[in-house]
């Protein structure tokens, strides 16, 4: 932004509330630093959420499982201070809230304390309705996350498409009702069948931002490193590509390290001079003059 430009305006959830209203579509992508946060700020997307889906885009883990509170505050603040107009959501990591409300709070507590962030993410129904209701009685808006949970992929048969029967279906659907009704302010919908969530969406008052949930949701999320072409790790089916960055910068890095080998950089336009009094001056004081 230069010196000169306006501020843009803060999205809030007032505003997301207006656009599920009115039918117009909300945009979430993921962010995990600061140039990222600047990136997705420019291109005018509602909502950035700092996933724990950072735990294997950024941070090289095998899942969202391993990755700390510390290293989810330390992303999260860094693309807080990359964005200007987006709503901010934080994924509460695997093990920082489950246990009991009070630590569900504290962590919550923390999160917005320490980044700045406007929201806070939790997954799954079950308990996680209970320290929902807890945070949201602390003050702090809270995210839901029905469908498939990475956190708990292994007891759900691995990352795969939830709801595919007509009970797991109903279950989704007492999940995401019981998560509004804690005060959730949105929900996240994950890899369910898109008949699932047309059975769900006339039941929620609040928005809901899908992610391999089909066009009935109030709006759609994709992970920055997938759409982008960014990560090498497989795209799940609801991935599309926009661009194929990890290609381009590959191909640069190898140029740059061809030139490099080839003595074709620095070229003299890349480097600084001196004065020519200076230089001269130079070769006078080296010769002892």
């Amino acid at each position: 932004m230069s010196a000169h430009a306006a501020p843009k305006k803060r999205i809030t959830l007032g505003d997301l509330a207006a656009k599920k209203a009115a039918g117009e579509p909300i945009v979430m992508v993921t962010a995990y630093d600061y140039p990222s946060a600047q990136i997705v700020d420019a291109a005018g997307v509602d909502v950035v959420l700092v996933g724990d889906s950072a735990a294997m885009t950024v941070l090289g883990y095998d899942s969202t499982v391993p990755v700390t509170v510390d290293e989810m505050i330390m992303l999260t603040a860094a693309v807080r201070r990359g964005l200007q107009a987006p709503l901010l959501i934080a994924d509460l990591p695997f093990g920082s809230y489950e246990a009991s409300d009070a630590i569900a709070v504290a962590t919550a507590q923390r999160f917005v304390k320490e980044t700045g962030c406007d929201l806070v993410k939790i997954e799954r129904g079950g308990t996680s309705v209970d320290r929902a209701r807890a945070i949201v009685a602390a003050g702090i808006p809270v995210v839901g996350h029905v469908g498939l949970t990475p956190q708990t992929a292994t007891s759900l048969g691995g990352y795969r498409a939830q709801g595919r029967t007509a009970e797991e279906a109903l279950r989704l659907r007492d999940s995401a009702v019981a998560l509004q009704e804690a005060g959730c302010s949105a929900i996240v919908l994950e890899a369910i069948p898109s008949d699932v969530t047309a059975a769900i969406m006339p039941l929620m008052e609040i928005p809901v931002i899908g992610i391999g949930a089909g066009a009935a949701t109030d709006g759609q999320v994709l992970v920055f490193h997938d759409l982008l072409g960014i990560y090498d790790g497989g795209a799940a089916r609801f991935v599309k590509r926009y661009a194929d960055l990890r290609t381009a910068a590959i191909a640069g890095v190898e140029q740059y390290a061809a030139e490099v080998r080839e003595g074709v950089y620095p070229a003299p336009e890349h480097g600084y001079g001196m004065p020519a009094a200076e230089a001269e001056r130079l070769q006078d004081l080296l010769a002892g003059r």
